[in-house]
């Protein structure tokens, strides 16, 4: 099982989870951060550090979000990894909970 990142993460991009996470399986996109599901272990702490509840574990995923199993998958091959905590976009607080962001999603 992994962890993944979901739509709300798009915009919002806080990075608090990547401070915690002992394997370094975030990976940061201009406007999204995803985790690679090869390198996740599983451990659970990166979920509550996330202020805008954009991580689930695989088995918890909603059903209108299961696409971004494999968009974190394939996102991770390409974006670097980030290990360091950096400011949140400034309108990061705006985005929180607006539905249909993914085609705002910048890859």
């Amino acid at each position: 099982m992994t962890f993944v990142v979901i739509e709300n993460c798009i915009k919002c991009k806080y990075t608090d989870c990547v401070e915690v996470c002992p394997v370094d399986c975030f990976h940061e996109g201009p406007n999204m951060l995803v985790i690679d599901p090869d390198e996740c272990i599983d451990c659970t702490l990166c979920e509550p550090e996330c202020p805008v509840e954009a991580i689930f574990s695989e088995d918890d995923l909603p059903e209108e979000q299961h696409h971004f199993l494999e968009l974190n998958a394939e996102l991770s091959q390409q974006w670097p990894v980030i290990t360091e905590q950096k400011e949140p976009p400034p309108d990061a607080e705006e985005w929180d909970g607006v539905p249909g962001k993914l085609k705002l999603l910048e890859k």
